[in-house]
């Protein structure tokens, strides 16, 4: 599926969005190695405890038995595209450093990148077998 498909569904999945206290709606769509794709939105809640659309589309695609994540496409209203949180940045270093990252809007600007452009040096499971020892 094209990047554009995918920002559509995105942009679809940002209208379940649970965002009351900040507005900011976002939508995030992720694609799996067998061509799998899952949606997830934002959700908020009045502790300012929430989960980013990235996240919740990562986790419930793992939920369901996926094991490689290899592309995710994320949509805001911001007429700058917005890249994904450190939390998510992280989350997405933990099931695939390669993964393509769509960053986009409403308007489907969008933007490729790639987790070391996002997050250089990054620490994954394997930095935690590198540091054991005495």
């Amino acid at each position: 599926m094209d990047n554009n498909s995918l920002i559509e569904k995105a942009i679809e999945a940002r209208k379940n969005a649970y965002a009351p206290y900040s507005q900011h709606r976002v939508g995030a769509v992720v694609v799996t190695d067998k061509g799998q794709l899952f949606t997830g939105c934002n959700i908020e809640n009045c502790a300012f405890l929430g989960e980013c659309a990235e996240r919740v589309a990562i986790y419930k695609a793992l939920s369901e038995g996926a094991k490689k994540i290899v592309k995710l496409v994320v949509v805001t209203a911001n007429k700058d595209l917005s890249a994904p949180c450190g939390i998510c940045r992280q989350v997405i270093r933990e099931f695939n450093s390669k993964m393509e990252i769509v960053i986009a809007n409403t308007e489907k600007k969008f933007k490729v990148l790639t987790l070391e452009e996002l997050l250089p040096y990054s620490f994954g499971p394997e930095s935690l077998r590198h540091g054991q020892g005495a």
